[in-house]
């Protein structure tokens, strides 16, 4: 880059921005924009921004125009002797590569600072890389072991499945007996009851007729058994009667109320004894 190309900066710290109207210069060969030094050298005594540097002397400050007219250019050198002119001309450009050198040691610095900061930055990346890919190899590995968890979970549970789905079979099997046997146990009971029914509405009358010697013939009901014991049902009497003067025979209902109501035996009183009384035989 040439020297002409360069544009100078304003050399307050803070600033840094670039030169365009009028600038100050310094005899520490530091320059600085209009509003920077119009507010830092108002003040006396004078001192530089940039290095610190008294500045007591008359022309030690001077403001400058930076494009000055043809007019200004034409007159400012006119009538000094050449050796003058090339002495201010050779400062001038000293003043120039100074502030070009200062400029570009300015940017290497910075320069300098940002590799470090890329360097620290790029460290510091590649160790949260680092971390990041042990954590992305640790949920990897977590990733794994929930996968093998949950393949034996699926065994686990078809497993499961399989003997819930024969357990119910066995369910509806045994549910399919137990209604059949239940069906069964009903209608046993039902045809029991109507036998019980059938054997109740046969003990009420009580009284039948004997084919072998023409006279009923009395039967005890089926629940009047508990009066005797076993060897008493086998050894009693046959109980016999004749039929009341009348020739009428109670009736079966009337005469099972009447056996039921009064006990099994049933003997007349000493004044009703007669010729159609009672007796006893053995069997």
């Amino acid at each position: 880059m040439a020297l002409y190309e360069d544009t100078l900066l304003c050399n307050f710290p803070k600033c840094r921005a670039k030169l365009s109207g009028f600038a100050w210069v310094t005899a520490c060969s530091h320059i600085f924009c209009d509003p920077h030094g119009s507010g830092e050298f108002s003040r006396s005594p004078a001192v530089c921004p940039a290095c610190s540097s008294a500045l007591s002397g008359k022309l030690d400050i001077v403001r400058s125009e930076l494009s000055p007219p043809e007019e200004y250019k034409a007159m400012v050198l006119a009538g000094l002797r050449p050796e003058i002119v090339l002495e201010i001309s050779s400062r001038a450009l000293a003043f120039w590569t100074y502030q070009v050198q200062q400029e570009r040691l300015h940017q290497q610095y910075s320069l300098s600072r940002l590799e470090e900061q890329l360097k620290q930055t790029e460290l510091l990346c590649s160790q949260r890389l680092q971390g990041k890919e042990c954590e992305v190899s640790g949920v990897k590995g977590e990733l794994s072991a929930l996968s093998k968890l949950l393949e034996e979970y699926k065994r686990k549970y078809s497993d499961v499945s399989e003997k819930l789905m024969e357990r119910n079979r066995q369910h509806h099997k045994l549910q399919g007996l137990y209604d059949s046997l239940r069906l069964r146990n009903m209608a046993a009971s039902s045809q029991e009851r109507e036998r019980e029914s059938r054997e109740r509405e046969r003990g009420s009358h009580g009284y039948i007729f004997s084919r072998a010697v023409g006279q009923p013939k009395f039967h005890t009901p089926q629940g009047s058994r508990s009066h005797c014991g076993e060897g008493d049902h086998k050894n009693r009497h046959a109980l016999f009667y004749s039929p009341p003067p009348g020739g009428t025979v109670p009736t079966a209902a009337a005469s099972g109320f009447e056996a039921e109501k009064e006990g099994f035996f049933q003997f007349p009183s000493p004044a009703r004894e007669g010729p159609h009384s009672y007796y006893m035989q053995k069997q």
